[in-house]
């Protein structure tokens, strides 16, 4: 029996539970996945104990990505780069922290795309956490350039300076908006259009081109305000169900073994959110 858990604060809204025993299901193997609320005050005391529980490991979500660092025994050489962590493996006693964030938004996106990521023109919407795993993923395939746009421009230079590519500039979000033509591949990690703010939008899309690709990391609601307007012009859209049923694929097979059937997982958070 693999037991294994997802921690946060809050954490009553996490679609990870229902995603990961579908997992468990379809994969025929024998395991349960549950959700708990721990607040930062108690995230040691958590590590500690997950080091002797029978535990495979967890997922971390907001606001413990970073603050789990300096926790864990061991750290992957990708979740050192991004700065973040969003998945544990108990490998007897000894702590192991992994991204899988920005890997499986790639995973999800390329289900997209119909050209390669080095022919194509990416913008990057957002420089917090969810944008650094996903800018770290993507400068490794290389894409033919690579734009980051952000409100604030500090956190935009530190996510410059750690990513040290080529062919990667940041921008403010006016600049984006005048050349959008430009990009074939936009990318919004921001919390703009998630419920309850549903009306706002990152960036106008008055010069998308028709046939560019356009991925919100926002799930709830499933099609944004944004994405609608980006089908409206013609253009494929990807919503944020992709990355979050794919990283949680990645965490599942490090704890089982077991890629599990995406598009089942796929099915059940859609259901799920239609409630």
């Amino acid at each position: 029996m693999i037991k294994a858990l997802v921690i946060g604060d809050p954490i009553n809204h996490s679609l990870s539970p229902v995603m990961q025993e579908a997992a468990f299901q379809q994969t025929g193997i024998s395991g349960t996945y549950e959700k708990r609320r721990v607040p930062s005050d108690e995230l040691e005391a958590f590590v500690n104990s997950l080091k002797d529980s029978n535990y495979a490991g967890c997922n971390i979500t907001i606001p413990h990505k970073v603050a789990i660092l300096p926790l864990l025994d061991e750290i992957d050489e990708e979740a050192k780069e991004i700065g973040a962590v969003n998945t544990v493996v108990n490998e007897d006693g000894k702590l192991i922290g992994y991204n899988t964030d920005g890997k499986g938004f790639l995973l999800g996106l390329k289900e997209k795309i119909s050209k390669p990521l080095s022919d194509l023109n990416v913008l990057l919407i957002g420089a917090g956490g969810a944008a650094r795993s996903i800018a770290y993923a993507l400068s490794k395939e290389g894409p033919k350039y690579l734009a980051i746009a952000n409100r604030s421009e500090g956190r935009l230079h530190s996510l410059l300076k750690d990513l040290k590519g080529e062919r990667i500039e940041g921008m403010s979000l006016q600049r984006a908006e005048e050349n959008l033509a430009r990009f074939d591949v936009l990318i919004n990690t921001t919390n703009a259009g998630m419920h309850p703010d549903t009306e706002s939008v990152p960036l106008n899309l008055n010069l998308l081109k028709s046939d560019a690709v356009v991925s919100d990391i926002v799930y709830n609601p499933l099609t944004t305000k944004w994405l609608k307007e980006a089908e409206e012009k013609g253009a494929t859209t990807d919503n944020g169900v992709s990355m979050l049923v794919m990283q949680g694929a990645m965490a599942f097979e490090k704890w089982t073994g077991t890629f599990p059937d995406t598009n089942n997982m796929k099915q059940v958070v859609i259901e799920q959110l239609r409630r």
